[in-house]
């Protein structure tokens, strides 16, 4: 059963410079108790995805069409006010760089219990009580609820924000790049930790990510972004042992494995288009080795290639001969 829905989702952002076409026409859908990897270059659209969800654009962001469905609701329709009641209860986000995003000057279990009261209206003295046993949880010591952030290793500070983010019991979490800047062995075990609340509250949860090895070990199924828009959704294995978009095999290619035959890394020639004038046609067109006059007029739309693998790209058939 799908507990998210992203139909059609365009965002924009209005600047100086002139509009920056973010995300375009992006559909997915998240699945009950399922890992979805969202992944691609930096700037491709993966955090915009997630703010536009969450309804937490900055300013100069504008959903200009689609539909984000949560129990049969658009929450593109709902006003500030209704979203705020549905963030933190239904969906929750731990953000990008969100380490740094606890107050220095306010105990840790404060600031998670301060949730729990804001949404759900407790005494602090319960949702102090519910803090102790998120932070049990998240695998912390539930007396560190009186400590200061500063006194938190990297890891334990993204512990506490899992702990928040699940302060209200919601049934979607979307995890922005949870592991950034953390050192290899403690990225293990947040993911380790996301994996086993995933499973233990059946959770569905979208991870942000540009690893794609975080993807292998961790999602069943993976969306690849690339300026804005998804080139190729589905399965996991299926995506991987079987791309059909040459952003994809160009990205697995260009990745390290230990596995299988020695080769030599091949690197995707060119920068990403500028977005506030992205190429006309497909927007990889002017990276990639097989396109012709058709990939730079025509935009491909995304087709169903397989039960549940989907791709964005004028060629796709020819060109998964060719790679």
């Amino acid at each position: 059963m799908d507990v998210l829905e992203v139909r059609d989702l365009t965002t924009h952002f209005f600047m100086h410079e002139g509009v920056a076409r973010a995300v375009e026409n992006v559909s997915f859908t998240l699945k009950e108790g399922e890992m979805l990897g969202l992944a691609g270059e930096s700037g491709c659209g993966k955090t915009t995805t997630a703010l536009s969800i969450m309804r937490l654009l900055p300013p100069g962001g504008r959903i200009l069409n689609g539909e984000i469905i949560v129990d049969n609701e658009d929450l593109v329709k709902k006003t500030d006010r209704e979203m705020k009641d549905i963030r933190w209860k239904k969906i929750s986000i731990v953000f990008q760089g969100a380490m740094n995003a606890l107050n220095p000057v306010i105990r840790v279990g404060e600031q998670v219990a301060e949730a729990i009261v804001e949404k759900e209206k407790v005494a602090k003295t319960e949702a102090l009580r519910r803090a102790r046993l998120l932070f049990e949880l998240v695998g912390l010591d539930s007396s560190r609820v009186s400590d200061y952030p500063h006194e938190f290793s990297g890891g334990m500070r993204q512990r506490v924000m899992i702990a928040m983010a699940l302060a209200c019991d919601p049934r979607i979490v979307i995890a922005d790049e949870p592991v950034t800047a953390l050192d290899v062995v403690v990225q293990t075990r947040i993911l380790e930790l996301l994996k086993e609340l995933q499973r233990k509250l059946s959770l569905s949860v979208i991870l942000i990510t540009h690893d794609l090895s975080v993807i292998a070990e961790t999602c069943d199924r993976v969306a690849i972004m690339y300026a804005g828009k998804i080139a190729e959704l589905g399965n996991v294995v299926d995506v991987y042992k079987d791309s059909w978009h040459p952003y994809t095999e160009a990205l697995i290619t260009a990745f390290p494995s230990i596995a299988g035959e020695k080769r030599r890394f091949r690197s995707i020639p060119g920068d990403p288009p500028d977005l506030t004038s992205p190429p006309s046609g497909c927007r990889f067109h002017p990276r990639c080795p097989f396109q012709d006059e058709t990939c730079r007029t025509r935009d491909p739309e995304l087709r169903k290639i397989g039960p549940d693998h989907y791709v964005s790209c004028n060629y796709g058939e020819k060109l998964r001969k060719d790679i």
